[in-house]
């Protein structure tokens, strides 16, 4: 009986996190944070043996926020920014800074970046172009509302998807829409980050109602649609299955995941499904050639085979602690929590091997790779850390 009740009051807080992000519930966050009498995040002890963490850099971006910002590395620039509207540009070797300017808006995310052009989106859903090499304005555009995802460029386009789930494209040298996509309005939606990504001739996305589809990007057209989730439950809440993070691909294959839901992975050519499991996460999957990686909404992180989504590991001492989406960086896997540790866990026995304590709040994105094996960590308070083991 008393693990039934902690496996319901787990639940609870996996759904009050879920109402947080969709509502910004005062009395969910309190919930989340362990303010209730059921389980609280799990304590962290120390690790036997543990490797040494070294710090090789370290910058502040600015706060993000109610929003979440993920740095972008493009050879050997790192791109990033905050919610005052700070936009730079720093070496990804050193942190050097190379440009540093305030875009006079109030973002909501970024960045988007490639060797010509960098773009960020802001509150009220205005787009701004800065060039690569000096930070110069180079455009503004508008979408139709708030932005809640960082743009990405491809195919001589800057895709921004707005919160009402259009995905619009702008030629990335003048600022001219090319063309919209557009879905029809959820109820009901997560306010997470649910990230675009270019691949080859299509922009990959996940939608409200557990879809992941690819988009060609000379016409906006739908080339394939894929059901990673199917809604269920008696409650509204309890029906939000959205595909949430980024969709991850891995030589032919992409997969995708959706809270109160299953992660499934696709051939990326046909849409056909490769594999489904049932696993609910609030951050979406990660892939390596061997591994699909995934922080579940409990608070473990999961290793999948990526064959068949058979599990391998699972590390479940981090419970509650409202990870990060993994990323593997070497032997490593490497995962943020709210408290802004990091934590570094072997590839492939879940084991830990390492943590460090960031003092910048709370890691709410992905960990990104840096030339060399390094990651890149981005918090809440606007801290940049430079890691490698």
């Amino acid at each position: 009986m008393a693990d039934l009740r902690a496996s319901a009051m787990l639940r609870l807080a996996a759904l009050a996190a879920a109402a947080l992000l969709v509502s910004g519930c005062q009395s969910a966050l309190d919930l989340v944070r362990g303010r209730s009498s059921g389980p609280k995040p799990a304590e962290l002890t120390p690790i036997a043996s543990a490797a040494p963490v070294r710090v090789l850099w370290s910058a502040s971006a600015g706060r993000a926020n109610r929003f979440i910002f993920a740095p972008a590395v493009v050879g050997d620039a790192v791109y990033a920014a905050g919610n005052d509207g700070t936009v730079m540009r720093l070496d990804a070797g050193s942190g050097a800074s190379r440009w540093r300017v305030n875009v006079d808006r109030r973002l909501s995310a970024g960045v988007g970046a490639d060797e010509r052009t960098v773009v960020v989106a802001s509150e009220d859903g205005e787009v701004i172009a800065l060039e690569a090499e000096s930070g110069v304005l180079r455009w503004r555009a508008r979408v139709s509302s708030e932005v809640l995802t960082r743009p990405v460029l491809g195919g001589g386009l800057a895709l921004v998807r707005s919160a009402d789930n259009r995905v619009f494209a702008f030629g990335d040298d003048d600022g001219r829409r090319r063309w919209v996509y557009q879905r029809a309005a959820a109820s009901l939606i997560m306010r997470a980050p649910t990230s675009l990504l270019v691949d080859g001739d299509v922009v990959l996305a996940g939608v409200p109602g557990g879809k992941l589809i690819a988009v060609s990007l000379s016409n906006g057209a739908l080339r394939w649609e894929g059901t990673v989730s199917l809604p269920k439950g008696a409650t509204e809440l309890e029906r939000v299955s959205d595909v949430v993070g980024e969709p991850a691909v891995q030589g032919r294959e992409v997969c995708a995941a959706a809270y109160q839901g299953r992660v499934a992975c696709f051939d990326e050519a046909t849409g056909r499904q490769t594999w489904v499991r049932e696993l609910s996460t609030l951050t979406g999957v990660g892939l390596d050639p061997r591994f699909a990686f995934v922080s579940d909404d409990r608070g473990a992180v999961n290793a999948l085979d990526r064959s068949s989504g058979r599990t391998v590991w699972k590390q479940d001492k981090l419970s509650l602690r409202q990870l990060s989406a993994p990323v593997a960086a070497g032997n490593a896997v490497v995962v943020g929590d709210f408290e802004g540790q990091v934590h570094f866990l072997a590839r492939d026995s879940g084991a830990f091997v390492a943590r460090y304590a960031t003092s910048g709040g709370a890691v709410r994105t992905a960990p990104v790779l840096l030339p060399g094996g390094a990651v890149l960590v981005q918090t809440q308070n606007g801290g940049l850390y430079a890691l490698a083991l």
